[in-house]
């Protein structure tokens, strides 16, 4: 039993006060920790933040680099002269199109391949599991790649952004590790009552295996995003052009399409004229800003989903 009189209670808190109080050097390191994240995250968001800035400032100031901090003279022209930007529309219709189905189809092989690598009764499961997880370290290079594509006949084929990226062998690892931590017998109680390999798979494990098939869906829909290297290396048609190779290209002749857009600009004064007509750096910051956003906005309602996934697919047990 312990002593609740008065003078043992404030005896009992002094000693859990003296317990918690830090002493300086821990105050410090902390302090310091502190620092270095913030600066850490300065830098890494600062980018982002710089570029939206510049795109909603006035265009001549921003091209000046006199806009650094926060924004000036801020207008919205820069969007709206977006749609005069030939071939942007499609190209952003070909990028989503691209993540959607390149996304849910290497988020289901990889889930079904780890899966059926757990499974004892796969034939040479081994073998298999070996050759699969070679390829991420043995590639034959750019060229013998493209001459595959082009015999396959996937060059200026929409199919060329698909099938490519569907087998990935670290997704396949984080699955497979993922669907080791989930108890035996659940299958083996699904077996019992004559369930078959695909129904288990849809049935049981696909619910089960959530939180890594979100972290899996998010790597594979920000690569199949800002993957542009596919598009400069097969495709000729400009129909099949993405938004992030399109936005290659505008960095590279961003002076040629200022003049397009600025034909269809309109203010009402020489200041207003300075200040919306677009420049090469305004092109280039919206632009950027348009191609990056959606990652950036989707991520957020993905983190909790993310978090857990790589930390329970990466560890086993």
């Amino acid at each position: 039993m312990y002593d609740k009189t008065p003078a043992a209670l404030t005896d009992l808190h002094n000693k859990q006060k003296k317990k918690i109080q830090r002493s300086l050097g821990d105050n410090i390191i902390s302090c310091v920790t502190y620092v270095v994240y913030a600066v850490f995250a300065f830098v890494c968001l600062y980018p982002f933040y710089y570029i939206i800035i510049n795109s909603i400032s006035a265009n001549n100031l921003s091209e000046k680099g006199k806009v650094i901090f926060y924004p000036r003279e801020i207008h919205f022209t820069n969007y709206k002269n977006l749609a005069n930007i030939p071939g942007l529309t499609n190209a952003a219709y070909v990028s989503v199109m691209r993540t959607v189905i390149g996304t849910v189809l290497t988020v289901i092989i990889a889930a079904f391949l780890g899966y059926m690598f757990t499974r004892k009764t796969l034939w040479k499961r081994k073998f298999w599991y070996r050759f699969v997880v070679a390829t991420m370290y043995f590639n034959a290079g750019v060229i013998p790649w493209y001459l595959t594509m082009k015999m396959l006949g996937l060059t200026n084929n929409f199919l060329g952004y698909i099938f490519p990226m569907i087998v990935q062998p670290f997704y396949i690892i984080l699955c497979k590790t993922y669907c080791e931590s989930v108890p035996q017998a659940l299958q083996d109680a699904a077996e019992i009552d004559g369930a078959g390999t695909l129904r288990i798979f849809f049935s049981i494990m696909l619910p089960v295996i959530k939180p890594i098939l979100a972290t899996i869906a998010i790597f594979a829909a920000v690569n199949q995003w800002n993957s542009f290297q596919d598009t400069l290396l097969l495709m000729t048609d400009e129909k099949l052009f993405t938004l992030q190779f399109q936005l290659y290209q505008y960095i590279n002749k961003a002076s040629s399409l200022k003049a397009l857009v600025n034909t269809n600009a309109s203010a009402s004064s020489m200041a207003a004229i300075l200040a919306q007509s677009a420049t090469a750096t305004s092109i280039r910051m919206t632009v950027t800003v348009v191609v990056v956003l959606p990652v950036m906005l989707i991520y957020p309602f993905f983190q909790r989903f993310f978090t857990k996934g790589i930390m329970i697919g990466a560890v086993k047990g």
